[in-house]
């Protein structure tokens, strides 16, 4: 046992190397979901060399068993304060950096929904299309159309209601394969990541996606965080997922989520109208509004809007916290699955039930503290 940062991190390598490859695309799309109830907010208590933002987070961080977290804020263009904590390999001792590269699970599906919508744009899929027509084959009391996938209403009789379903926007790979010949990844490259220049954000190393880029494996998966799971009081290592798709699988750092973010608020990659549509609720068929539009969940908290997703998987998760009318983003990953476990985000669709979400937004968002860095 050794301590990373206030963090007791069970160092088991014979575990790890059985773990290491072992997860499966069910498993992966399946970590979507989380208990109903959320935990008594957790108690910050600011750390000796730390002053408050960084303190509290870290002090959270610590309280969370997460072994490694990386975080940035960007605001009116611009990323404004970015930081790692703890470490990214408690093995080696490694530390946790701005751009250490994580496993984002499902803040994939941004990204995925991004691509979409620029493939309606040009008329290579309409949101109305039958799934069908791409050979795709769900169960349902009506018929699924393209919207139905996005927003997670495609279960029971398409449009009635929402269910956040990570296995069923994973068939958006075969909407997308079916329009265009091309493989969501190669878009995904060619369309963003390169655009950027985002360094440290690949296709799922593990999976043959990744050699779409011009980046070398190796390096790569030297620099990114390693996985470890929580069970009870203690943090052991984990394999990583080798999934990639539309749903999840997808690899960033902290600095370059928030430069995706920074991409979005310019306008790039839609038309003004496309990325109004893909930020507003989608609604039932009998009107309501739904949590989620396309790709991203849309929250009002005390009158400011929050565009946000989160990921959730076994050895790692995510969160990014998008307040657009103040230009701010908020990006935090994690090693373990702490982020998002015990808040159940996917279920409630309320982004403040988790304490690192809080720490953003209640100070800054809807208060009016300075950032950290004197942003």
């Amino acid at each position: 046992m050794i301590h990373a940062s206030g963090v007791e991190i069970m160092i088991h390598t014979a575990l790890l190397r059985m773990l290491a490859g072992a997860c499966l695309p069910a498993l992966f799309l399946a970590c979507d979901s989380g208990p109903t109830e959320p935990p008594a907010p957790v108690e910050i208590v600011p750390m000796e060399g730390l002053e408050g933002f960084e303190a509290q987070l870290d002090s959270l961080r610590v309280e969370l068993k997460i072994p490694g977290l990386s975080a940035a804020i960007a605001r009116d263009g611009a990323i404004v304060w970015s930081m790692g904590f703890g470490f990214a390999d408690a093995e080696e001792q490694r530390p946790a950096m701005p751009t250490t590269p994580f496993h984002l699970a499902s803040l994939t599906k941004p990204f995925a929904a991004t691509i979409v919508m620029q493939l309606v744009e040009d008329g290579s899929v309409d949101l109305d299309d039958p799934v069908a027509e791409y050979g795709i084959d769900l169960e349902a009391d009506g018929v699924v159309r393209v919207r139905h996938l996005l927003t997670h209403t495609s279960e029971g009789v398409p449009g009635s209601h929402y269910n956040y379903n990570g296995g069923r926007f994973a068939e958006l790979d075969r909407v997308i394969y079916g329009a265009t010949g091309r493989r969501f990844g190669e878009l995904l490259v060619e369309r963003i990541l390169q655009p950027l220049q985002l360094g440290h954000t690949a296709p799922n190393p593990r999976h043959s996606a990744f050699y779409l880029t011009d980046l070398d494996r190796g390096a790569f998966i030297a620099e990114m965080a390693a996985g470890y799971e929580l069970r009870g009081s203690e943090v052991y290592p984990m394999g990583q997922p080798t999934y990639f798709g539309a749903a999840a699988g997808l690899v960033a750092s902290a600095e370059d989520m928030a430069t995706f973010s920074l991409a979005i608020d310019e306008g790039l990659f839609l038309e003004p109208e496309t990325w109004d549509s893909v930020f507003t609720p989608a609604h039932s068929n009998t009107g309501e509004a739904l949590p989620y539009g396309f790709g991203w969940f849309i929250q009002d908290y005390e009158g400011a809007k929050l565009e946000w997703h989160y990921g959730y998987w076994d050895s790692n998760s995510s969160l990014i916290v998008r307040a657009p009318e103040k230009g701010m983003t908020f990006v935090v990953l994690a090693n373990t699955n702490m982020l998002s476990r015990p808040y159940g985000l996917g279920l409630d669709n309320n982004v403040m039930r988790s304490d690192v979400a809080r720490l953003f937004v209640e100070p800054f968002v809807i208060g009016d503290e300075p950032l950290p860095g004197g942003g």
